[in-house]
């Protein structure tokens, strides 16, 4: 990170001292965290309550890590600290710190209901081709996760891709004040979190608060083929383009074909010329990601032949985004079970759907959270979508994905993940392609580790029936 002292994180957080009287001589040069697992020696130890734990009850196993220093919200013993009213705020503030200690960094704010991790790894693995990029590890992309994935910035790095979700109007707002965009990208408005939000009118402002917070000498990316993103360019003080299919993006896929594993190749066209791209990842809806990944790329200096091989060269990093596993026995796991909405279910469905496979295609899906009244028609509407692409069998998991079987003639329902990998893995047979998909809490991921050998999954794991 880049080196702070405690005065300085004093005077950052407006907190007061407690157990030292030397604040300049207390150099946090390590990792900043939350969690005293990960403590380094000079690290920021961040004591943040939490929903299940209290941070301050670990600040002794932080030290003996090596934290020379804490956040507090109340004076702890045996360790210098600054104790602030409120963690969360007081850690944002740092962040900035070190943002504003970094004056060559150039910044991208991601956000979208859905697509977010996988663009994210995208423009970090082209960006980082070039410079030292950091970007979040899996979906850091909160009120604590961007203060965590900014707080590994160094001097030498150049760039920071932020991704930003929200649960409400203001949350990317306050984000963009941490870490503040040059590069804004918008991939979709969708139905997650509906429940939280009441509309998707509402998703549609929260979302457009990260283009919003460009200047105008910086760039938003907004997807020309979502209605409600496009209409985000209205008004905005930066400089805009389009991507997508649509022939009026200004950086447009065309020529699009997809392979036997459902990986898509096509012409990349954008002002600066054309160039080939042939991806890695599952799906045709990384497309349009990796239409947002070049436009933004281009913009921060890069050229069309480092974009298309940064683009072609990229592998999946964050784990259970379409992960893929050919068992020895020629089943293929795609493990997509880390979340959950009704657009990316479709895509998922949709991947998978367009993979060539010798065998039956199965779907093995759980509930979707957070949809509010939508949840039962959206469930019911997901396994429509699967019967009328042809899938062979259908496995619902959970009450709350029971409307998904109701409309999948032949669909079977269990309880828990336990009795599905019973009833799943004793059916596969070779050429066969099952795919997990479900909100993160419903479990299903660990289902998908099984069924591909890792057995990591918990047992008896019970999935969320809301």
């Amino acid at each position: 990170m880049i080196a702070l002292t405690l005065a300085e994180i004093r005077d950052l957080t407006g907190g007061r001292l407690v157990g030292t009287d030397t604040p300049d001589d207390i150099v946090v040069d390590g990792v900043v965290t939350t969690d005293s697992r990960d403590v380094t020696p000079g690290s920021l130890y961040v004591a943040r309550v939490g929903e299940h734990a209290d941070g301050h009850a670990y600040v002794d196993a932080a030290v003996s890590a090596g934290a020379v220093a804490a956040l507090t919200s109340r004076a702890v013993e045996g360790v210098a600290q600054v104790v602030v009213d409120d963690v969360q705020t007081a850690f944002g503030a740092v962040a900035r710190g070190v943002v504003d200690r970094a004056p060559e960094l150039r910044i991208v704010g991601i956000t979208g209901s859905s697509g977010k991790t996988s663009t994210k790894d995208l423009l970090a693995a082209v960006l980082e081709s070039v410079a030292e990029t950091v970007a979040p590890v899996n979906s850091l992309n909160g009120e604590i996760g961007v203060p965590l994935t900014v707080c590994r910035v160094t001097p030498t790095t150049r760039f920071l891709v932020a991704e930003m979700g929200a649960r409400g109007i203001g949350h990317i707002d306050y984000l963009t004040r941490i870490a503040p965009p040059q590069v804004a990208i918008v991939l979709n408005v969708g139905t997650a979190h509906v429940g939280e939000f009441g509309s998707r009118a509402n998703i549609a402002a929260a979302k457009a608060e990260l283009p919003r917070a460009v200047p105008a000498e910086g760039l938003a990316v907004l997807n020309a083929d979502d209605p409600l993103v496009a209409a985000m360019r209205d008004g905005l003080a930066c400089r805009v383009q389009l991507v997508g299919l649509s022939p009026d993006a200004d950086v447009r896929a065309e020529e699009v074909v997809l392979d036997e594993l459902g990986r898509a190749a096509y012409t990349l066209v954008a002002p600066a010329g054309s160039v080939r791209i042939t991806l890695r990842q599952s799906g045709a809806h990384h497309v349009g990601n990796s239409l947002a990944v070049a436009a933004a790329a281009l913009e921060l200096g890069l050229s069309l032949d480092q974009v298309a091989a940064g683009l072609s060269a990229a592998e999946a990093v964050s784990r259970w985004r379409m992960e893929l596993t050919e068992r020895p026995d020629g089943v293929l796991v795609v493990n997509d079970a880390y979340n959950a909405n009704p657009e990316s279910m479709r895509a998922a469905l949709d991947s998978v759907a367009a993979m060539s496979v010798t065998g039956r295609r199965w779907a093995v899906l759980g509930g979707m959270l957070e949809l509010g009244d939508d949840s039962e028609p959206e469930h019911t509407a997901v396994g429509a979508y699967a019967a009328g692409l042809g899938f062979d069998h259908l496995v619902a998991v959970g009450e709350g994905a029971r409307p998904v079987a109701a409309a999948f003639p032949g669909a079977q329902w269990v309880p828990d993940t336990d009795a599905a990998h019973d009833l799943v893995d004793g059916h596969l047979a070779p050429g066969d392609v099952v795919l997990l998909k479900s909100s993160r809490d419903s479990g299903l991921r660990w289902l998908g580790d099984r069924l591909a050998g890792r057995d990591t999954a918990p047992r008896g794991d019970k999935v969320v029936t809301s």
